[in-house]
C-alpha cells in the first residue's frame, strides 16, 4: 500500500573550514530515519528528489524545511533503490536486484506507473540519467558477457536493452557499483558508462549507445570492491572518475584520473595525495571545468584546479552529491539523511 507523509527536518548546521580565499563551505544537514540515500536530483535550491531502501522515494520544494516521502510496493516487496532520473515532465526511479523494477510518475510521486522490469536471478542496475533531448539510459551489472544497458529515446516513456551483440565483452569479474547513481554520463549523443572490479574501464559511445569504444583506465582494480565508483563529464572532453578500494578508504592511490580526451586517455591527479576513497564527484556548474566537489563516506573535498589538488572541507559522511544549475548550492543524501552544501565567495 502506498503511503505519504511529510516529515520536518532536524537540521544540524555547521560552517566547515575556508578551503582558501575563494570559497566558503556550510552544511546543512536533515535527518531523515530509516532510509539510505544514493540516487539523488537537484532541480533548484528549494526543490529536490530522492530515492532509496524499503520502497521510498521522496522529495522537498522547501529548501529542505520539509519532505513529502512515497513507499513504492510492488506485491510484497519493497525495492531498493540507488538510480533516480528526473526530467521536465516525470520522475524516474530504478530498482536494484531482480526484479528491476523501473517506475514513472508524472503527478510529483502521487501515482508510480512500471515502465520497465527485468525480471532475471542476476539483474543488478546501477545507475540511470536522461537528457533534455529525451535520450536516456541505465547501465547494471552483467548478464551473459556484457554490461546490462538499457536506453529510452523518448523520455522514458519506453526502454529497450542493447543486445550483448552491440556491447564490448566485459572480463569476468567486471562490474559496477550502485554507490550515487554516477556510471553513466550524457552529454549530446555522446555515452560514458564505467566499471570496477577485475578492471576499471570506460565505455564510450558516440552515438547514442549504437555503436561503443572500452578504454583502460589507471584506477585500481583487481579486487572484488576496487575500481570506479563514480564518473562525471563537465563537456564532450573533459571528465574525472574516482573511487579506489572500499576495503581500504583510507588509500589514496590510484584513485582518481581525469582526461582531456573524451575517455579515451586518462591520468592520475593527486595521486597519494588529496581525497582518498569517494563515491560521488561533481564538476561545479560554470567552473570552466576547473572546481569539484566530491564526497563520501570520509568526508567532503573540494578541488579548484580541475582535480589537480585538493582541500578537505568537512568530514561529515555522505554518499553522493548534485549540484543546482547555478553552481551556488548542491544537495547531498547519505544514511538517514539529506544535506544542502552552500558555497559563497569570502
Amino acid at each position: 500500500m502506498k503511503t505519504i507523509l511529510t516529515v520536518l527536518s532536524v537540521s544540524l548546521l555547521f560552517l566547515s573550514c575556508t578551503v582558501n580565499k575563494e570559497k566558503n563551505f556550510q552544511v546543512t544537514t536533515f535527518e531523515i530515519p530509516d532510509i539510505s540515500i544514493r540516487a539523488i536530483e537537484a532541480i533548484d535550491k528549494n526543490t529536490m528528489w530522492f530515492a532509496g531502501t524499503n520502497g521510498q522515494v521522496g522529495f522537498t520544494k522547501t529548501k529542505g524545511l520539509s519532505f513529502e516521502i512515497d513507499t513504492i510496493s510492488y506485491d510484497t516487496l519493497k525495492p531498493e533503490f540507488r538510480s533516480i532520473a528526473v526530467t521536465d515532465s516525470a520522475t524516474f526511479v530504478l530498482s536494484i536486484a531482480s526484479p528491476a523494477l523501473l517506475y514513472k510518475s508524472t503527478d510529483d510521486g502521487k501515482n508510480w506507473d512500471l515502465v520497465y522490469m527485468e525480471d532475471n536471478p542476476s539483474a543488478f542496475y546501477n545507475a540511470m540519467a536522461i537528457s533534455k533531448n529525451g535520450f536516456g539510459v541505465a547501465v547494471g551489472d552483467p548478464i551473459d558477457d556484457c554490461l546490462s544497458v538499457i536506453i529510452t529515446e523518448n523520455s522514458g516513456d519506453n526502454w529497450k536493452k542493447i543486445s550483448c551483440d552491440s556491447l564490448p565483452i566485459v572480463v569476468n569479474g567486471e562490474a559496477g557499483f550502485a554507490a550515487s547513481n554516477s556510471n553513466v554520463n550524457i552529454i549530446g549523443d555522446n555515452v560514458w558508462l564505467v566499471s570496477g572490479g577485475t578492471r576499471a574501464r570506460v565505455f564510450h559511445s558516440e552515438n547514442k549507445g549504437e555503436t561503443w569504444r572500452v578504454y583502460n583506465t589507471p584506477i585500481v582494480q583487481g579486487g572484488q570492491m576496487t575500481g570506479i565508483f563514480t564518473s562525471h563529464f563537465y563537456d564532450s572532453q573533459n571528465g574525472i572518475i574516482m573511487g579506489g578500494d572500499w576495503n581500504q578508504k583510507d588509500k589514496n592511490t590510484e584513485n582518481k584520473a581525469i582526461t582531456s580526451d573524451g575517455g579515451r586517455t586518462w591520468t592520475l591527479t593527486a595521486d597519494g595525495e588529496g581525497p582518498s576513497y569517494r563515491s560521488s564527484v561533481r564538476y561545479i556548474p560554470g567552473s570552466k571545468g576547473k572546481e569539484l566537489i566530491a564526497v563520501g563516506t570520509p568526508g567532503i573535498s573540494y578541488s579548484k584546479d580541475g582535480g589537480m589538488s585538493w582541500k578537505k572541507v568537512s568530514e561529515e559522511p555522505f554518499y553522493t552529491i548534485r549540484f543546482v544549475p547555478d553552481g551556488k548550492s548542491a544537495w547531498l543524501a547519505g544514511s538517514g539523511k539529506i544535506g544542502k552544501l552552500e558555497l559563497t565567495d569570502q
